[in-house]
């Protein structure tokens, strides 16, 4: 799921931790601040390292929730199958797929969609439903021990959702209005400006969140449109992530549970709301210096785009596939910003992959956006699994990181794990193409992925003679190292060592990443 929430109790808890408000209304340099100097990737500064060296294209899979092909930012820099002849309704490049010509939608018309432990939930609700442990045969008491697990979770996230929906409503209709005056009280002034509320030094919690929604307020990261797009998405959470009888995939007319069933969808890459994509695409590959937009981080890309993300979780049958025919089509890099905490079809996922690693394709992972531990708890597709003997060669799990390195260098939503999460990359803050030529910032983990996605096809388009499984290796062995620095741990207000938070310590370097792969090309 590409997971965006606004919450009212993340809120709350970012005021009264004194967390740095960033402001909104900042130079084209700041808005571009992860392709310069760290804690950035120090982009610019690679670019200059290979402006006498020739690049050759590279492609990216982007597996996600569509993508604007046509965005003005997005221009050459899209995918297009050579092999199959565009509204001819034919499969004329014999891949299975009629009229494939800039990827594939796994989900045809269909959008909304249930998180997976609901569908767990309502699949199992038939066989298990009433019954205690005692009268389940010892062959499914596994099955049944998930399925009571599902049935509370969805209890308690359907009564924290509708929770959320009435404190931001309440935020909306009562407590911002008021704002104002409160803080006019305070200061005992008429009018504030932002520099007034950060000289503030309030003396009680209540005071430290009032001074927090209007520094928000202040610096646009709270507004009337944040507010009415939280709203909705707790709406949708209730009306389709938690609704155990809303069918999403009706629409698709496939069993997701048939992985022998492969052809299904159509070829509109885009879909009903490309928003995270698009944003995703332009990251890693929007045109660089045009003078509109954020830089994408690899000039000589294009896009791939695999639909198969919905609004809820995506399903395990259409990830597999979106990999293998990434795989199939000439994909080098395959981005994944996405993730859900169950998976019933963890083989067939881990054998996409698997073909993925055989054929030399880099598969990047958002590591998740929940403020957990992935050493604890698993965001799949997972960093490993029960039956692997080994560790996947071709992966990279990806934190999200910031451009305060004092301190909140990890971003508080950022999922973590000394054992899990790879590398750190920035993840907030973070400028780029949105649908119908619109640009906007969003944070995630989603974001922090395709920066490492566009490093690793930076460095294919100018050193094609590494292979994926090298690139992994300079990405991670040349970050910049942080570990010894203390910073919060993300979703507490304790400070630990930034080693503890992923296996490098680091954050990606691409300017590191160059002088490693010039040494190592050389070297050839």
């Amino acid at each position: 799921m590409k997971k965006i929430f606004l919450k009212v109790s993340m809120l709350v808890y970012l005021f009264g931790a004194g967390i740095t408000v960033f402001a909104q209304d900042v130079d084209k340099a700041v808005l571009n601040w992860y392709n310069t100097k760290t804690p950035g990737m120090n982009t610019e500064a690679a670019y200059k390292m290979v402006k006498k060296q020739t690049p050759k294209t590279v492609v990216v899979g982007v597996i996600d929730s569509g993508v604007d092909i046509e965005h003005e930012d997005l221009k050459g820099q899209i995918w297009v199958n050579e092999d199959e002849i565009p509204g001819n309704g034919i499969d004329d490049d014999k891949n299975g797929y009629i009229d494939d010509v800039h990827g594939w939608n796994f989900l045809g018309t269909s959008n909304n969609e249930n998180l997976e432990y609901v569908r767990i939930y309502k699949n199992g609700k038939a066989r298990f439903d009433g019954k205690t442990a005692e009268e389940i045969s010892a062959a499914d008491k596994a099955d049944f021990a998930l399925w009571e697990e599902c049935r509370d979770k969805l209890q308690i996230e359907s009564i924290e959702a509708k929770q959320e929906l009435e404190g931001i409503q309440m935020l909306q209709e009562q407590l911002l209005p008021m704002l104002p005056t409160l803080v006019k009280g305070a200061l005992g002034k008429e009018s504030y400006t932002e520099k007034d509320l950060l000289k503030w030094k309030p003396k009680d919690d209540n005071a430290k969140q009032i001074r927090g929604l209007a520094l928000m307020v202040e610096t646009g990261q709270l507004s009337k449109e944040r507010l009415d797009e939280g709203v909705k998405q707790y709406q949708d959470r209730l009306a389709y992530h938690l609704n155990p009888d809303f069918n999403g995939r009706t629409p698709v007319g496939d069993n997701p549970d048939d992985f022998s069933q492969v052809r299904y969808g159509n070829n509109d890459v885009e879909g009903a709301d490309a928003l995270h994509g698009t944003h995703v695409s332009g990251i890693i590959g929007a045109v660089r210096g045009n003078g509109i937009g954020g830089d994408g981080v690899a000039a000589p890309v294009r896009i791939m785009s695999l639909r198969a993300v919905p609004n809820g979780d995506e399903y395990d049958k259409d990830i597999a596939l979106a990999i293998r025919y990434a795989v199939d089509n000439g994909a080098s890099v395959i981005n994944m910003s996405f993730g859900k905490s169950y998976s019933p079809h963890q083989k067939e996922v881990y054998d996409a992959m698997k073909y993925a690693e055989e054929k030399g394709v880099l598969l990047v992972h958002a590591a998740g956006n929940d403020a957990a531990n992935l050493d604890k708890d698993p965001n799949f597709p997972a960093v490993r699994y029960a039956f692997q003997t080994e560790d996947l060669k071709n992966l990279l799990t990806i934190g999200a990181s910031t451009r305060d390195a004092k301190g909140h260098l990890a971003a508080s939503f950022s999922n973590y794990g000394s054992g899990s999460v790879d590398v750190f990359a920035p993840g907030f803050e973070i400028y780029n193409t949105v649908p119908d030529n619109k640009y906007r910032e969003l944070e995630g983990t989603s974001m922090a992925a395709p920066m490492v996605s566009g490093v690793a096809a930076f460095l294919k388009a100018y050193f094609p003679d590494l292979s994926m499984f090298e690139i992994r290796d300079i990405i991670l062995k040349s970050a910049t190292p942080m570990g010894t620095t203390q910073q919060t741990l993300p979703g507490t207000d304790e400070q630990v060592l930034f080693s503890q938070m992923s296996r490098s310590g680091s954050v990606v370097n691409l300017q590191n990443a160059v002088k490693m792969a010039q040494a190592m090309s050389v070297s050839k």
